[in-house]
């Protein structure tokens, strides 16, 4: 899979003022609650993300480190500003972050059941029963509805895939990686964007090409359904 990153944020000062009121870490505490990163959870274009402990009281945290960047830290804002102004049973809660020049990192709960496409794509259907694979699609719809509907603006996110959809001890789900999203003044509104973003294969193909209509909230459904699509058993042949 590619990943095509848009270069263009509109997240507004609100946003990013009320992403600061979340619990900022120095660097170096970071590197004490992951052990000076012994334990790889996973790694991505974006970086790596580490296992980990909150030093007040011993939680068990994922923590992203987000790969240097020479720009201007756009897609970590979006992320920051995203998750610490959402509360959704199924969105992934922000615990904290680090800003240290080019230093960045975000601390979220560890999930021990990892991410979608781990059951996805080692035959998910003889690992979960079918109810389990109903509740968490609902899960997904769910949090999807909570992101496009909220009081002031919606939140596109654009990056809607089983690598972004983290499972809990309870196998609930949970959206995660908000590097991609945008604010949307309300459902109906469509985007202006001057580059593609997201993941081949899940991209709404209003998001490549204006000729098939603005980019909304319905680019998440659209992606939404390609997940779908693979729990129940259909294949992109180029992931075969």
């Amino acid at each position: 899979m590619v990943r095509v990153n848009a270069r263009k944020s509109n997240w507004n000062g609100e946003c990013v003022e009320a992403a600061v009121m979340s619990r900022k870490y120095s660097y170096e505490k970071i590197k004490k609650m992951t052990n000076s990163f012994a334990h790889v959870l996973g790694k991505g274009g974006f970086g790596t993300v580490y296992k980990g402990k909150l030093l007040d009281g011993g939680r068990d945290v994922a923590v992203k480190i987000l790969k240097d960047s020479k720009g201007n830290g756009q897609d970590f804002t979006n992320e920051v500003a995203s998750m610490s102004t959402t509360s959704h049973v199924n969105i992934v809660p922000l615990l904290g972050f680090c800003y240290e020049g080019n230093k960045r990192a975000i601390i979220y709960d560890f999930m021990p059941n990892g991410s979608l496409d781990k059951f996805i794509f080692k035959n998910m259907s003889t690992k979960l029963e079918w109810e389990k694979l109903y509740n968490i699609a609902v899960g997904v719809s769910r949090g999807l509805e909570y992101l496009h509907n909220p009081c002031v603006s919606s939140i596109v996110h654009f990056d809607i895939k089983p690598q972004n959809i983290l499972i809990d001890k309870d196998l609930c789900p949970k959206i995660s990686d908000f590097g991609l999203a945008m604010l949307c003044k309300n459902k109906e509104s469509s985007i202006s964007m001057l580059d593609a973003r997201g993941t081949i294969g899940y991209i709404a193909p209003e998001v490549f090409s204006k000729s098939f209509g603005g980019a909304s909230h319905k680019s998440d459904v659209y992606s939404y359904g390609m997940v779908v699509l693979e729990m129940i058993g259909a294949r992109n042949v180029e992931k075969n």
